[in-house]
């Protein structure tokens, strides 16, 4: 890695930071996690520092997963102090959660860095369609009985939030809601599913990157503990804050804004991958 001046690491430092609180926000207002925001900018951090790229996606996906083991805690709290955590569903979908989480992080040793670019990419297109829709698809009026489909829908879930370094709900919420589940409720339910996924997700992710070289200073496996430090406080911080807004406020328009950057983020990702 090249050496940073100090303006370099003054703004790197405001990003993470204005990043963190940022991903707070939304962890708690639309139960996503906050890795949906995290790992494009510890990715582009990473990459204008001259990190190795070969190293660059699984570090910001690892570490993002990380910081959501906490801050899915905080958001899940203050949703569950409203009665919008539905236990049962959190009882249903636990095992398949934590099995494709589990599955995802030891999975991310044999997939490059262009492969785990192109599924954030293409999923996180996705998932911006859908939420820009002026109508959201509705599958079913309820959601499926038995362990079957609930393990399949649930471990695909953690299955790809792990890749994505993500906390669930970005998945996880217009899934249920396509299954009828009522958006705070379903919101909720996927803040504490965040925690689900991010702690096997995370321990994968250690395994995988164990003995990877190259990797930086206070490093576990893929996971960097010293930056997953500077963004706790921010991401625990102002989870609360996002969950009050979200039983308070119309979030349709917000959800637009955010919708628009996750596209935006998600062609940028694309086009590195292309490139």
């Amino acid at each position: 890695m090249t050496d940073l001046t100090t303006l370099q690491i003054s703004l790197i430092l405001c990003g993470v930071i204005f990043a963190s609180i940022t991903a707070g926000i939304l962890a708690g207002l639309l139960g996503v996690g906050g890795g949906i925001v995290l790992v494009p900018v510890l990715f582009w951090i990473l990459s204008f520092t001259d990190f190795p790229p070969e190293l660059s996606m699984h570090m910001a996906v690892a570490t993002s997963l990380a910081t959501i083991i906490f801050t899915s805690v905080s958001s899940a709290r203050a949703h569950n102090a409203r009665g919008a955590v539905d236990r049962n569903l959190l009882r249903s979908w636990a095992p398949g959660l934590v099995f494709g989480a589990l599955a995802g992080g030891i999975l991310a040793r044999y997939i490059d860095a262009n492969g785990l670019r192109a599924i954030f990419g293409g999923i996180a297109v996705l998932v911006a369609i859908n939420m820009l829709l002026p109508r959201t698809l509705v599958i079913s009026s309820t959601l499926p009985e038995g362990w079957l489909p609930n393990g399949f829908l649930s471990g695909v879930t953690g299955l790809f939030s792990a890749l994505m370094g993500i906390g669930g709900g970005t998945l996880s919420v217009p899934l249920l809601s396509a299954f009828s589940v009522e958006i705070r409720r379903a919101v909720g339910t996927a803040a504490a599913f965040g925690f689900l996924i991010a702690v096997p997700a995370g321990v994968g992710f250690v395994i995988s990157g164990w003995n990877v070289p190259d990797r930086p200073p206070f490093s576990l496996g893929y996971i960097n503990y010293a930056v997953a430090a500077l963004i706790l406080p921010f991401t625990v911080g102002f989870a609360p804050l996002g969950a009050r807004l979200a039983h308070t406020l119309d979030t349709v328009w917000i959800k637009r804004g955010f919708a628009l950057f996750l596209m935006i983020t998600a062609v940028n990702m694309l086009a590195a991958f292309t490139a």
